[in-house]
C-alpha cells in the first residue's frame, strides 16, 4: 500500500504528512525535485532536522548540487524505498512535483537516458523551429504531442533518439504498480492560496534565505542552475543589485502564485486524487478517516 499527499506549493503538505506518519508510525518519502539536493534547504521548505528525526524521510539531501538525479533514477530509487518498507503500515509519497509523483502512481516507461548538455547546447544554437522539424521527421507521434515551441521537450526527444536510436514515443507509456494506492489532495480557493504563498515567502526571509543564497552563490558559483529556480533566483538577482530586497520578495511571490497554478492545473486532472481542504479545522481527522477506511478495505 501507498499513501500519497499532493498539493500546489504552500498547500500543508509536509506538516499534514508529518502527522498522519505519526499516527501511522510509517515513514515518508519526499517527491520534491529540489529537496533531493543537498544545502538548498530554506529556498525549498525542506523539513527541519527535527521534523526528520521525528519520522524517518527519503528521498532527501541524496544529490550534490553539482550533479543531476534524472526521473528514471528518483524513480528507481523510490520504488526501491518502497518495496524494501512493510507494506503495513503504508509508505507516505508527498510533494507537489507532478512528474516525480506520476513516475510512481503510473508506473511511468521512461527512458533511461542522462542529459546530453553539449548536444542540447548543439541544437538550442540551430533554433528551436528547425528542431522541432527535425523532431517531425525522426518522430512525428511524439512531435504531434509536443508544442512547437516547448524547446525542452524537444530538446529531450531529440536526444533520447541521437542516444538509443529509438524514437521516444516508442519508449514511452505506463505500467502502474500492483499495489493500492491512496491519493489525497490538498486545495483551498486561490487567495487563500496566495496568502500563504505570501506569509510563506516573508518567513523564508525571516529564516534566513538571503545567507543561505549567498552562500551557495559562494560555494558554488552563480551560474549553478538550481540557482536559477523559484526563490534563488531572485534574491540572486538582489545580491547582485540589480533589484532591491521588497522587488526579490515580491517577485517570489509572484512566481509562487504562477508556479501554484501550473501545479493546481496539473493535479486537477488526476482523477484519483481525494481533495480536501486545507483550510478545515478538522483536516486531519478528515484525511484520518479516509486513510483509515483506505487501510481497512485492503484488510478486507
Amino acid at each position: 500500500m501507498l499513501i500519497v499527499i499532493c498539493g500546489a506549493t504552500a498547500s500543508g503538505k509536509s506538516s499534514l504528512a508529518l502527522s498522519i506518519a505519526q499516527r501511522l508510525d510509517s515513514i515518508i518519502i519526499s517527491a520534491d525535485s529540489r529537496q533531493i539536493y543537498r544545502e538548498f534547504d530554506i529556498g525549498t521548505a525542506k523539513p527541519s532536522k527535527q521534523e526528520q528525526e521525528l519520522i524517518p524521510h527519503y528521498q532527501i539531501d541524496i544529490s550534490y548540487p553539482t550533479e543531476t538525479l534524472t526521473l528514471a533514477e528518483y524513480q528507481q530509487q523510490t520504488k526501491a524505498i518502497i518495496e524494501a518498507h512493510n507494506a503495513s503500515p503504508p509508505a507516505l509519497l508527498v510533494g507537489g512535483t507532478g512528474l516525480y509523483l506520476d513516475s510512481i502512481t503510473k508506473g511511468l516507461k521512461i527512458p533511461r537516458v542522462s542529459p546530453q548538455a553539449e548536444l542540447r547546447s548543439q541544437l538550442s544554437a540551430i533554433g528551436q523551429t528547425q528542431v522541432h522539424q527535425w523532431l517531425s521527421q525522426i518522430d512525428p507521434t511524439a512531435a504531434q504531442k509536443i508544442h512547437i515551441n516547448d524547446q525542452f521537450r524537444t530538446l529531450r526527444a531529440l536526444e533520447v533518439f541521437y542516444v538509443t536510436g529509438i524514437p521516444i514515443s516508442q519508449q514511452q507509456g505506463e505500467s502502474p504498480p500492483n499495489y493500492p494506492i491512496l491519493q489525497i489532495g490538498l486545495d483551498c480557493d486561490v487567495s487563500e492560496s496566495d496568502k500563504r504563498i505570501a506569509t510563506r515567502t516573508h518567513q523564508m526571509i525571516d529564516a534566513g534565505l538571503v545567507s543561505e543564497v549567498k552562500y551557495l552563490c559562494q560555494k558554488y558559483g552563480a551560474d549553478l542552475p538550481l540557482l536559477n529556480t523559484l526563490g534563488y533566483g531572485e534574491i540572486k538577482q538582489y545580491l547582485a543589485g540589480d533589484i532591491d530586497l521588497d522587488s526579490a520578495i515580491a517577485l517570489i511571490v509572484t512566481h509562487t502564485r504562477q508556479f501554484a497554478k501550473r501545479q493546481r492545473t496539473w493535479f486537477r486532472k488526476n482523477r484519483q486524487i481525494n481533495w480536501f481542504d486545507n483550510t478545515s479545522s478538522d483536516l486531519l481527522d478528515r484525511v484520518w478517516n479516509k486513510v483509515e477506511e483506505f487501510r481497512k478495505n485492503q484488510s478486507n
